[in-house]
């Protein structure tokens, strides 16, 4: 099989919970392990983007609209779809597989990803997808 997800590249989560959200790639598992046997990455994502900020907001309302949530995950192939960008964002000391065991590493993981997103410079990663409604029915 073609190793089409390479690390630090964007990727859509097209199903599940955070599907129509923009994502990277941690790392790959092409082969599969013996409780997925199936290929999959771990990915961090987007999951609350920043919204529009105008010159009007007051400090309190500009830093609210500036959050950004996430997400770290072990996400198919087959729900994931590979745009062109890749990031320039390195998460492999922040996120690790054994990270996502229990809850407070999980969270810890997720804290460390959204402090690494804060320093990204791509500007398609911390746009909202946008999809035109005719298309969903």
């Amino acid at each position: 099989m073609v190793k089409f997800l390479k690390p630090n590249k964007g990727v859509i989560v097209l199903q599940g919970r955070y599907a129509g959200c923009k994502a990277v790639n941690v790392k790959s598992f092409d082969e599969g392990t013996r409780d997925r046997p199936y290929g999959y990455c771990l990915v961090a994502g987007i999951k609350k983007y920043p919204g529009k900020v105008i010159r009007k907001d007051s400090a309190k309302k500009t830093a609210k609209k500036s959050r950004v949530k996430c997400f770290v995950k072990l996400v198919n192939y087959q729900h994931l779809m590979s745009p062109r960008y890749t990031l320039d964002v390195d998460l492999k000391n922040a996120v690790s597989v054994d990270g996502l065991q229990t809850e407070d590493k999980k969270v810890a993981a997720c804290k460390a990803t959204k402090e690494r997103f804060k320093t990204g410079r791509n500007r398609w990663f911390f746009t909202k997808l946008r999809f035109h409604a005719k298309l969903h029915k």
